[in-house]
């Protein structure tokens, strides 16, 4: 509820209005400026290629461009490293229930 009020945001408008960003810095360009999306993995920051993951992007008219280069802490690697391994997990996951017709 503090949530709430202080930004004055259900938490489902919150989610509305991150995609609602992420689609205009997607289509209309984000300006040159470097934003965080979801993309493949091009196998940039050691990410295993395809994984879906969070990059630092700019984007231009409907394109992305992954940003390299960009310098990161041991701290930092090593919780990217975990995101991926729990991303890998949970792809994982996901296929063996879509392709085995298995149930939660």
């Amino acid at each position: 509820a503090a949530i709430i009020a202080a930004r004055k945001l259900s938490s489902a408008m919150s989610a509305a209005k991150a995609i609602s960003d992420h689609l205009h810095d997607w289509l209309v360009g984000s300006g040159g400026k470097i934003v965080s999306m979801a993309v493949p993995s091009d196998g940039s920051y050691g990410v295993e290629k395809g994984l879906i993951y969070s990059f630092p992007v700019v984007c231009e008219a409907g394109a992305y461009q992954i940003v390299q280069g960009v310098p990161l802490s041991d701290f930092s690697k090593k919780l990217m490293q975990a995101t991926e391994k729990e991303l890998s997990e949970e792809r994982a996951m996901t296929k063996q229930i879509l392709f085995s017709g298995s149930k939660l």
